[in-house]
C-alpha cells in the first residue's frame, strides 16, 4: 500500500508518459499542482531595490542631514542641478543580497548636537523594519560609517565644496 503523499512526491512531469485520466485531470484544474499558488515559482530583489528601500528609510530618521560621503554628495548634487536629473535615493547605501538574507553598508551625515549613537540605533532599527517588512529578506547587518556631521552655519553648498 502507497501514501499518496509518498506517491505524489515521487513523481515527476515527463512529457512521453501516458497518464491516468485522474492524473491528467488533477493536472491541468486550477489550484491543484504542488501546493500553494504563491509558492509556484521563484522572487528575486536585486541589490538597488533594498538599496532604495534603505536609502529612504534612513533618512526619514531626525538627525540624519544627508547620505553619502563627500565625493559621492558633490557629484550628487551637481547631477540633482542638471535639468532632468533625479535625486538618487541609494545614495551612500549598499547591499548585497542573497537568496533570503542581506546586508547593508549606510555612509550618513549627521546634524550637529545629536547623539550620534541614538541616531544610528534609529537608523537601524529603521531600515531593519522597512526591508524586512517590504521584501521578506532577513536584514543580517547594517554597518553604518558616519562621514561628517552638518554644522549649523554651514550652508549644503559650503560643505560640498569644502569637502572637495
Amino acid at each position: 500500500m502507497t501514501d499518496t503523499g509518498q506517491r505524489k512526491a515521487s513523481q515527476t512531469l515527463q512529457k512521453d508518459s501516458p497518464d491516468s485520466p485522474e492524473e491528467s485531470a488533477a493536472r491541468s484544474a486550477p489550484g491543484r499542482g504542488g501546493g500553494d499558488p504563491g509558492s509556484r515559482g521563484r522572487t528575486t530583489i536585486a541589490d538597488g531595490v533594498v538599496e532604495k528601500i534603505a536609502g529612504l528609510a534612513a533618512r526619514d530618521v531626525d538627525g540624519v542631514h544627508a547620505m553619502g560621503g563627500g565625493l559621492a554628495r558633490t557629484f550628487g548634487a551637481v547631477r540633482d542641478r542638471v535639468p532632468g536629473g533625479s535625486k538618487s535615493v541609494s545614495r551612500g547605501v549598499k547591499a548585497e543580497v542573497g537568496e533570503v538574507q542581506t546586508a547593508i553598508d549606510l555612509e550618513i551625515v549627521v546634524e550637529y548636537g545629536v547623539s550620534i549613537a541614538d541616531v544610528t540605533q534609529d537608523v537601524r532599527e529603521n531600515v531593519i523594519t522597512a526591508v524586512e517588512r517590504m521584501t521578506g529578506l532577513e536584514v543580517v547587518e547594517v554597518n553604518i560609517a558616519v562621514s561628517d556631521v552638518k554644522l549649523p552655519d554651514e550652508d549644503d553648498d559650503e560643505q560640498q565644496g569644502r569637502l572637495q
